[in-house]
């Protein structure tokens, strides 16, 4: 059972960071309105905040899958067979 919940946590931040950085593409209404430098500069912030975004993703899930390793293997351990 572990291993499917596993799997659709797995799942569950992959689309989470594909819609991420999905979401970064494409004008910003922000944006409408500038030209030239302005233009470039607007883009080029909706796109760090995109990049760091996308980053926090990443850090949520590296943490989400330590703790979901951690907590099988102290489950593991607590079920495990005695030696005589």
């Amino acid at each position: 059972m572990f291993f499917w919940f596993f799997l659709a946590v797995q799942i569950l931040f992959l689309v989470w960071v594909i819609a991420g950085a999905a979401s970064g593409n494409g004008t910003d209404e922000s944006c409408s309105g500038l030209t030239g430098d302005s233009l470039k500069i607007c883009q080029d912030a909706g796109d760090v905040g995109t990049t760091i975004g996308v980053g926090l993703i990443i850090g949520l899930w590296v943490a989400a899958d330590f703790i979901l390793a951690l907590t099988y293997v102290i489950y593991r351990l607590a079920h495990r067979q005695q030696r005589a």
